[in-house]
């Protein structure tokens, strides 16, 4: 992978990442069609970092207010008992402690799965599967569902679901905002909401996670096992290329929940599952990951 295919694939991480599209099912299946491989998850996870960051910018207000009341619930003078420490009297408090609960399945799964994460379930057939049932749900749960919950009604009940929508985003082609916020809109929460919760939650998760995998990636590379990875210099600036595109996307997906449905993400979902699926069976994709140079 040279710089300049980095950057493109730090533009489609921007572009996707927000999405109920899977941003990991469109690095792996274009890296595929652009490099002849799998760009690999320490590549993909690492780019994940950008677009959190924009994250992190324009949710900076909300996550301050949450930290400081996280916080001030544990060591400071609002914590006088165990209920105040749970943010009973505090929605703020209790929303950090909904997004910590919300991350651990994520968590969980990672570490337990870490391997079939990063080989079996990058299969482009499983992608394809997932993309479609996926695409299905959210078309139906969508359109049916009662939109009346804000994040100020969620309970721990509900944080734990929306965190098992986080987890199931493990698997390419599920996509992290597609699974929470197809949970979310199960239970009643209006788009805004799940998109909201579906932003703060991410945070911790794809952070972990790309810290996790930078590490590995720096004991990788100076072991001489680099493999698609293209080098920290293109790596960052496609990280960069995240950030900075990916903070105009969550500006326009906000807008655009306000007013449409997910119809014609559910829609390209599966689209995009069948021209996938015609590419493996004439060749064009592979299925698996081929191994190639740098």
């Amino acid at each position: 992978m040279n710089f300049f295919q980095a950057i493109f694939l730090g533009l489609v991480q921007a572009l996707t990442e927000y999405l109920p599209v899977s941003s990991s099912a469109h690095i792996r299946i274009i890296g595929d069609l652009m490099l002849g491989s799998d760009p690999g998850a320490a590549f993909t996870a690492i780019i994940q970092i950008g677009t959190e960051l924009a994250v992190i910018l324009y949710f900076r207000h909300d996550i301050i207010r949450i930290l400081g009341a996280w916080f001030g619930s544990l060591f400071g003078k609002e914590g006088k008992d165990f209920k105040s420490r749970m943010g009973a009297h505090n929605r703020d408090t209790q929303m950090g402690w909904f997004i910590i609960i919300g991350t651990l399945p994520i968590l969980i799964a990672g570490l337990l799965f870490k391997d079939a994460i990063e080989s079996t379930l990058r299969n482009l057939w499983i992608t394809v599967t997932v993309l479609i049932i996926f695409g299905i749900l959210l078309w139906v749960v969508d359109a049916r569902a009662k939109q009346v919950k804000t994040m100020d009604e969620m309970t721990w009940k509900d944080a734990l679901i929306f965190g098992i929508g986080q987890m199931l985003a493990l698997i390419p082609g599920v996509s992290r905002s597609g699974g929470t916020i197809t949970f979310g809109r199960a239970m009643g929460y209006t788009r805004e909401a799940a998109v909201r919760v579906s932003f703060l939650m991410a945070i911790p998760a794809v952070f972990g996670a790309g810290i996790l995998e930078a590490v590995s990636a720096v004991k990788d590379v100076a072991a001489g096992n680099a493999g698609m990875f293209p080098g920290w210099g293109a790596t960052i600036a496609a990280t960069i290329v995240a950030f900075v595109v990916g903070y105009v996307v969550i500006i326009g997906f906000l807008k655009f929940v306000s007013t449409f449905s997910y119809k014609a993400f559910a829609i390209y979902r599966i689209a995009l599952a069948v021209v996938v699926a015609l590419l493996l069976i004439c060749g064009v994709l592979h299925p698996t990951e081929v191994v190639a140079a740098a």
